[in-house]
């Protein structure tokens, strides 16, 4: 990912905020001489000194059988907005777009071991709903274990982070003020995520 040094994202605790919170990701991979995405959302582990992306694919998606034999690029990207010109103080300007986004690498490992498989669904719940937990206690064994056979679960060392934030930092504060303002009041979920991310990147 191209990132110009002064939208450079160096906050590793925000970072993995990020992930957590905007979990919807993209993996990408390649098999033969064409590209494979697919849409999932991922739970973070810290283990030690490394952070673990988690998740399954569909038994019946062919993109899990070549996860492993190559590394695997997996992006995470939510809050995104037209900047219009009219935001700045002079008239020779041109309008752009400010973003976050994420791009991680690494490894993938496709888990096998049904207990294994069992835990990371549970995991998945304790992340994405807790309530859930006392539902799922009442579902029948067999059906799980008939689910669990329709899913591959994996996990992904990450080795690499890119990460962007282009939030005008290239403007003067009078005029990132002027979006911040706008952006807070603006019934667009997505400009005011950017607002909360431009407040915190200005702080």
């Amino acid at each position: 990912m191209y990132i110009p040094n002064q939208y450079k994202w160096r906050d590793r605790k925000g970072i993995l905020s990020f992930i957590q919170r905007f979990n919807f990701g993209l993996i990408i991979t390649i098999s033969g001489d064409r590209s494979c995405a697919t849409h999932l959302p991922f739970v973070v582990e810290k283990r030690e000194n490394k952070l673990v992306l988690i998740s399954h694919f569909a038994k019946a998606n062919p993109q899990w059988e070549h996860i492993e034999s190559k590394e695997v690029l997996i992006v995470f990207s939510e809050p995104h907005s037209y900047i219009s010109p009219s935001f700045y103080s002079k008239k020779q300007n041109v309008p752009t777009w400010n973003y976050l986004s994420i791009q991680v690498r690494g490894k993938a490992k496709i888990i096998k071991e049904e207990k294994a498989v069992f835990k990371i669904l549970e995991g998945a719940i304790q992340n994405f709903e807790p309530s859930y937990e006392t539902q799922w206690n009442t579902i029948s064994i067999h059906y799980k274990k008939r689910m669990v056979k329709g899913i591959v679960a994996f996990e992904v060392e990450i080795e690499d982070i890119q990460a962007k934030e282009k939030l005008s930092q290239n403007k003067t504060q009078e005029e990132r003020e002027r979006i911040i303002k706008e952006f807070s009041s603006s019934a667009d979920n997505h400009k005011k995520i950017l607002a909360e991310f431009m407040q915190k990147e200005k702080d």
